[in-house]
């Protein structure tokens, strides 16, 4: 048996110059079959990488898979200005990507923000996404859980070593992640954090924090429910977290309600947002991919 390719990186310039980075799992079979390929959408201050077992997973059930890396993260350029990390021009970033790519139509697999792209996407874009994961995103997005995810977003203190940041990560989200095992924090360690020059950085620009300047007790959030009725035309399946402070139960239910074609999952003992890197997780979006086709 021919093991699967490994992923290459794409580069592509965002129409002010920037360099941008997305990897991809060929399948060369998915190819010659006609079969849709699934692109990766990470959350906020998250990487391409984050969906690295997913991707290999669904690479060896003979799909093609791309994982993006917006502006500011990843392997992608950090921009000078904080401003353009905003969701019109990563939107022109993930069409040119998209487009460098060769990829008309897709299923999409999108975490957090990812989920607010694939929203947008449909709306705006009819016809390319052919079917959807939202990974702990909803069109309602909890107060609560944006004002604590602006009060780490940019912000690291001093880490001496790996693994002083992964008990950090336990130590700071353990509560909400108590099903997540010893394994998959190191794992999910290693693609938050980097070790260079002796020292633990962040995978993404600091910067990153501004966008989220706009979130106080006393604003409420945007919400998404006519982006989202555009999404509902084509199946989706929906994971929440079960500890998740972003999706809440109500919010979630609706999501099911508008969407007859909505499949839901819970992933227990995770928060927002799960990590996608327990099997049982990976093989139920495989399902939904194999069954959408």
């Amino acid at each position: 048996m021919t093991s699967a390719p490994e992923p290459i990186c794409r580069y592509v310039r965002a129409a002010d110059g920037l360099r941008l980075h997305s990897l991809d799992y060929a399948a060369p079979a998915a190819d010659r079959e006609g079969l849709p390929p699934v692109v990766c959408l990470p959350g906020l201050a998250r990487s391409a990488d984050d969906f690295d077992r997913l991707a290999k997973a669904l690479q060896a059930d003979g799909r093609r898979v791309l994982a993006l890396d917006y502006r500011g993260r990843g392997r992608s350029d950090w921009d000078e200005d904080w401003r353009r990390y905003d969701f019109d021009v990563e939107q022109d970033d993930i069409e040119r990507q998209l487009a460098d790519a060769g990829i008309g139509q897709a299923m999409f697999v999108g975490t957090s923000r990812g989920g607010l792209h694939t929203m947008r996407i449909a709306a705006r874009r009819p016809g390319v996404v052919l079917a959807a994961v939202l990974n702990d995103i909803g069109p309602k997005i909890e107060h609560a859980g944006l004002l604590r995810i602006k009060r780490y977003v940019g912000r690291l203190p001093p880490i001496p070593s790996m693994r002083e940041a992964i008990a950090l990560m336990r130590l700071t989200a353990g509560a909400d992640f108590a099903g997540v095992s010893p394994q998959e924090w190191e794992d999910y360690a290693r693609l938050t954090f980097v070790e260079k020059d002796g020292k633990v950085l962040l995978r993404y620009d600091p910067e990153l924090s501004h966008t989220l300047d706009g979130v106080a007790p006393d604003v409420a959030p945007a919400e998404y429910w006519d982006d989202f009725e555009a999404l509902s035309k084509v199946p989706i399946l929906a994971i929440r977290g079960a500890n998740s402070d972003i999706l809440s139960p109500e919010v979630f239910d609706e999501m099911a309600r508008r969407a007859p074609r909505l499949e839901q999952v819970v992933v227990d003992g995770q928060g927002h947002a799960p990590l996608l890197l327990d099997p049982p997780t990976i093989a139920r979006i495989a399902d939904f991919v194999r069954r959408s086709a």
